[in-house]
């Protein structure tokens, strides 16, 4: 074991290299990160198990840090395992630099997650010791990992960590330990301004083993830790009591013995603090700021040898059950690497003229059976989104059972969410989760960090327009798609789509979606499916082949030649100007129409190919159920779009397609008109 002495100067040598970097970038937070310094190295430095040469071997322990404004603390004590250079923390905040603001996921340098929007990083934690259960039922020792996180009060306030908190305890994850920073201060002032709660007796309510500590006390947090660790039946919530900048003095040399929120979101000299006394005291060099110190650097030598020795024995483990069991060491490099399996797609059976989400449903049943490490989920419409279909051939998760593949995550569309994206980020497995679009609003947070870390995680959403009916205004999507097309639009850091959103028009649509979703491993996916039956698309030989277009985004369903009209849609609407197009040829109007199932990938194609569907001279009509701006981009400014601009009404959904003109007659209409004008 290493002296408190050592570890204390590795605290110290974080805290000045915190505040140098705030202190260099002008802006930051360095108040929590510096009181949080004890913690962060003792656990890196005596219980973190990692490859030093590997990143990212699989059965590494990880580490989600939560509230990501205190990304100096992880780049600092990073900086002592050789993944960050001094110039690295000197450009902490700087325009592209391997430091941003808030941390963002980089598995090389050691950074697990993208994390700031408090509340996510420790569920995205959670998610990921899902997926070592998961694993571990399948692979045994190979997966016997710790997944450790980091919360500040701003985190445990979020109300996402009710719904990870309640799931983690019900399932009793003895893999989790989670470290709650407790200053009693945030932003804005005192904790107790917002909330008294008892959150020691909260997390026992929900099976939680509770330690609490202080925070900066070093054989405390050793103690805190070892404890933890032999922990077999519930996850583990160490809550640790610091002093916020802990470290910092006046210009007098007096140390700041209060929590101040001043020192939240500055540099040290916003509360009063003296930058330069503080390094002098912390037994820096202010001329040179920015140097780990020698018995620093010597400590994470040591536990990098001893880590080396871990990991051989872990892999000489490994290797002698490969022999023995061949196959499964085949099969968990296949599911690391993030391999799909070989899927008869056109062999799939699809149900005809019934919903989309039915169709969804079809095709759930048959990855049920040859995916083996996808897992579901639902905020408690499994039978309605179809996700449930997985459960014919594999049971939900419970606490000491992991060999299932489900998981019963209740009403909480954002926790369920932010668990598919932990068990993404985790790596090994396969994450769907399934809700109503309209429900969409919640998880949005997520989503956005899901793309921005381009997660392949399988969003499905069911009941995609007012035809949800009678369940009202509240249920019925309408900007929705929209807004979730909005990330077709946002590209990535890799210049790509953020998101690949999907609109199926019928059931061999949706499978050919699907077949997109599952091969689609560099962004999360959406898929948009009806509650309403819808009519299979006209087809000249095979639907299924004609429909294998929809992975171009967008392409032609039927035409005449010298048509007169382009009709577009996705979804629900296609069929309906099917019927439009039959009524427009009675009256001598010849029709081209078009599926749009995804603009982004469509608009991902050659410009050759997007003109020889819609042409720049064509006159173009679009339906949707949605807002108008959906289909706008597409139709061009001399379109028009016929769509919904109000929220919904409860009714029957036949007696809203006469209310809002969403029928074959009045669309009709509709185009004479535009093509009169």
């Amino acid at each position: 074991m290493n002296s408190t002495q050592r570890i204390e100067r590795a605290a110290d040598n974080t805290r000045i290299l915190i505040a140098s970097m705030v202190e260099n970038a002008k802006s930051g937070h360095p108040g929590g990160a510096m009181g949080a310094a004890d913690f962060i190295n003792v656990l890196f430095a005596e219980y973190l198990i990692y490859d030093p040469d590997n990143p990212f071997w699989e059965n590494r322990d990880r580490f989600f840090l939560d509230p990501g404004h205190m990304c100096p603390m992880l780049y600092s004590v990073l900086s002592f395992t050789d993944k960050y250079s001094m110039d690295d923390l000197k450009a902490f905040r700087s325009l592209r630099s391997h430091t941003p603001g808030h941390p963002e996921i980089d598995v090389k340098r050691g950074i697990e997650c993208t994390s700031g929007t408090l509340g996510q990083g420790h569920a995205f934690a959670i998610g990921a010791a899902i997926a070592a259960k998961f694993l571990e039922s399948r692979f045994g020792e190979r997966m016997n990992q710790t997944i450790y996180t980091f919360i500040s009060d701003g985190g445990i306030q979020e109300e996402v960590s009710q719904g990870g908190g309640r799931i983690a305890g019900k399932l009793g994850l003895d893999n989790l330990i989670m470290f709650y920073d407790s200053n009693a201060i945030q932003a804005s002032g005192p904790t107790d301004m917002a909330s008294d709660e008892d959150v020691a007796a909260k997390y026992k309510a929900w099976n939680w083993k509770v330690i609490t500590i202080d925070g900066n006390n070093i054989a405390e947090i050793r103690s805190a830790l070892t404890e933890a660790k032999n922990e077999k039946y519930r996850p583990t919530l160490i809550i640790g009591h610091t002093l916020m900048a802990k470290g910092a003095v006046t210009i007098e040399g007096e140390p700041l013995t209060k929590n101040l929120e001043t020192t939240h979101g500055g540099p040290l000299g916003f509360s009063g603090a003296s930058y330069e006394k503080t390094i002098e005291l912390l037994g820096g060099d202010i001329s040179r700021p920015f140097t780990i110190f020698p018995e620093v650097k010597e400590l994470f030598k040591i536990r990098e040898e001893e880590l080396r020795d871990i990991v051989a024995q872990k892999n000489r483990q490994k290797e002698a059950w490969a022999k023995e069991q061949p196959l499964l060491a085949e099969k968990m490099a296949y599911w690391f690497k993030g391999d799909v399996p070989v899927i008869d797609w056109a062999s799939i059976k699809q149900v005809q003229n019934k919903p989309t989400r039915i169709a969804s449903g079809v095709v759930v049943d048959v990855l049920g059976q040859k995916v083996e490490n996808i897992i579901g989920a639902s905020a408690d419409l499994a039978m309605s989104d179809q996700t449930g279909r997985l459960l014919k051939y594999h049971k939900a998760f419970e606490k000491g059972d992991f060999s299932g593949a489900f998981l019963q995550v209740g009403v909480s569309e954002l926790t369920m969410a932010c668990l598919c994206i932990g068990m993404a980020l985790h790596g090994g497995v396969i994450p769907i989760c399934g809700t109503f679009f309209a429900f969409s609003d919640y998880m949005k947070p997520a989503i956005r960090l899901a793309a921005l870390m381009k997660l392949p995680v399988k969003f499905i959403w069911s009941h995609d327009s007012f035809r949800i009916g009678e369940d009202g205004a509240t249920h019925q999507p309408v900007e929705q798609e929209l807004q979730i097309r909005l990330m077709e639009k946002l590209k990535n850091h890799d210049k790509k789509n953020s998101m690949l959103v999907l609109r199926p028009a019928d059931a061999e649509e949706t499978t050919v979606s699907w077949k997109l979703a599952l091969e689609n491993t560099n962004s999360p996916t959406g898929l948009i499916l009806s509650r309403q039956s819808i009519p299979d698309l006209p087809a000249k030989n095979s639907r299924y082949d004609e429909a294998l277009m929809a992975e171009k985004g967008g392409y032609i369903i039927t035409e005449e030649s010298d048509y007169d009209v382009i009709l577009l849609a996705s979804g629900s609407e296609v069929a309906l100007l099917v019927e439009v197009g039959e009524e427009l040829k009675k009256e001598g109007i010849k029709t081209r129409i078009v599926s749009i199932p995804s603009e982004g990938l469509f608009r991902s194609q050659s410009k050759t190919y997007q003109l020889s569907v819609l042409p720049k001279e064509a006159k173009i009509f679009g339906l949707t159920s949605g807002l108008p701006a959906t289909l706008e981009n597409l139709v061009g400014a001399d379109g028009m779009v016929w769509g919904l601009d109000t929220f919904g009404l409860s009714a029957p959904y036949k007696v809203l397609e006469e209310e809002y003109g969403f029928t074959k007659n009045n669309i009709t209409e509709q185009v004479k008109l535009f093509l009169k004008n």
